[in-house]
């Protein structure tokens, strides 16, 4: 079991002090069920709280210099990368991630704070060629980019580090506050992480973190008149309600996806199905751009269909602290009956079980589908569980079109060794990236990262949400 080395409970930070509230709530292992750790559930005079630290958070941080902080980022990251057993573990404990897994992740996190110290001394504007335009000829000047202001960011339990380092590290690096509140499934790792951040010299008040349940303050958090931006990561329901909290203010929101993948008949089919299974499995196919469906064409379907099969059957399932563990339980018992009552919908609805499909408690084997109906919920919605269902086509652009039926996504995939196929479903694929000989769940922590379709509103990846936590400032000299 995870040991937690402070006072859970005393999880709500405000204006750089810790504190507890009159409810907690425990935060649970998924694979054994054990209370890691008692939280406290912060309402909505914590939020009015928080809210007042991070404005004058947001000043200080809007007078930080930008060396001043790239440094304070970059001793987060070493301390991090120095602690990265620890982390892990807390992901682990918290998550029911297989430890392998939850290692990379903390490798990833440190990547994405040190983008974020190399972005903090790069967001600069340009100078503007007013002369180039009649009645411009007597001026010039230039723009600047300049904080938003407070940042409530909102955070998913699935990549509980990185993801918040995707939030705090663009916020930071611009010279924003933030209102950190953490999914209520793992904030234990946000505390941490929280807590490293204030040693490395954060000014008072730049972060400020409340824990608890979203339904009790998120609307106060949200629709506050001194929130300049809502950066939230989850599920559409949850994305609606923010975003008619919100009112007239910036949100950029990443709302799941359906990552769709496509095997052409020049493919190299081992490397094809080998990356499709660690794609749709990861993590327990708890990824917003983890492989969902697969089309595969008619020349190479049956040889596919055995490697794959072969593949996901070899996966090691159990235990996520087993070093030789690949697949972790669900984050709980209630998510992975919800994962197999769709697998059995699809199953009675005329598909064929491939593999997997047995539950116990929160682990869920993963599972291979195949035939499954176009309106059954593994194939028309974002799964976000191990299952992965089979596609057989014969002409291209019929499996861009099929692949193109969900109404949202964020990755699509196709293995081909033709550039000109490449290219062509690179143009039709609707997605936010295009992978190509390799799975939708790919990500670069630099690249731009968001939705297509439904649920596309602003960009991450550091660079990116660097840009939509900031605003720009012309400066223009008139010299006659």
């Amino acid at each position: 079991m995870m040991h937690v080395a402070f006072d859970a409970a005393r999880s709500l930070l405000i204006g750089g002090r810790w504190e507890a509230a009159d409810a907690t709530m425990d935060v649970l292992d998924p694979w054994s069920g054990a209370a890691l750790g008692a939280v406290a559930c912060a309402d909505v005079s914590h939020v009015e709280r928080a809210v007042a630290a991070a404005v004058h958070g947001a000043a200080a941080m809007r007078e930080l210099p930008t060396g001043a902080r790239s440094r304070i980022l970059h001793a987060a990251a070493l301390v991090l990368e120095a602690d990265g057993e620890r982390f892990a573990a807390a992901i682990t404990a918290e998550t029911g991630k297989s430890i392998r897994s939850a290692a990379r992740e903390v490798a990833r996190a440190v990547n994405t704070l040190r983008l974020s110290a190399e972005e903090a001394v790069r967001l600069a504007g340009e100078t503007i060629a007013f002369d180039g335009f009649p009645g411009g000829e007597s001026r010039s000047g230039h723009y600047i980019y300049e904080p938003v202001g407070v940042v409530a960011a909102i955070t998913p339990f699935n990549d509980p580090l990185n993801l918040v380092c995707h939030k705090l590290g663009p916020a930071f690096a611009a010279g924003n506050a933030v209102v950190l509140k953490p999914a209520e499934q793992a904030p234990l790792v946000a505390i941490m992480l929280a807590r490293l951040l204030l040693a490395a010299g954060l000014p008072e008040g730049a972060l400020n973190l409340l824990t608890g349940r979203g339904a009790d303050f998120g609307d106060a958090l949200t629709s506050h008149p001194d929130v300049a931006m809502v950066s939230f990561t989850g599920g559409a329901n949850v994305g609606q309600a923010i975003c008619r909290s919100a009112g007239i203010k910036r949100v950029a929101m990443e709302l799941g996806g359906n990552g769709p993948v496509i095997v052409m008949d020049d493919a190299d089919v081992d490397r094809a199905a080998a990356a499709c299974v660690s794609g749709a499995f990861g993590a327990a196919g708890q990824n917003c751009i983890g492989v969902q469906r697969i089309y595969v064409h008619d020349a190479v379907h049956d040889h596919f269909r055995a490697a794959l099969i072969a593949a996901t059957r070899a996966l090691r399932v159990g235990d996520p602290t087993d070093p030789a563990t690949d697949i972790g339980p669900m984050i709980g018992a209630g998510e992975a009956a919800r994962i197999a009552a769709w697998i059995e919908e699809a199953v009675a609805g005329g598909a064929t079980l491939l593999a997997g499909g047995e539950r116990a408690g929160a682990l869920v084997r993963p599972t291979l589908l195949a035939d499954v109906p176009d309106d059954a919920r593994v194939a028309c919605r974002e799964a976000f569980g191990p299952v992965a269902s089979l596609f057989r086509f014969a002409d291209l652009d019929d499996a861009i079109d099929a692949a193109n039926r969900a109404d949202y996504a964020i990755h699509a995939a196709i293995f081909t060794e033709s550039i000109r196929n490449a290219r062509h479903a690179a143009r039709r694929l609707r997605a936010a990236g295009v992978m190509i000989n390799d799975s939708t769940d790919y990500r670069l922590d630099a690249m731009p990262f968001g939705g297509a379709g439904r649920g596309n509103m602003g960009r991450e990846g550091v660079r990116f949400a660097a840009r939509e936590m900031s605003q720009t400032k012309v400066i223009c000299f008139h010299d006659a």
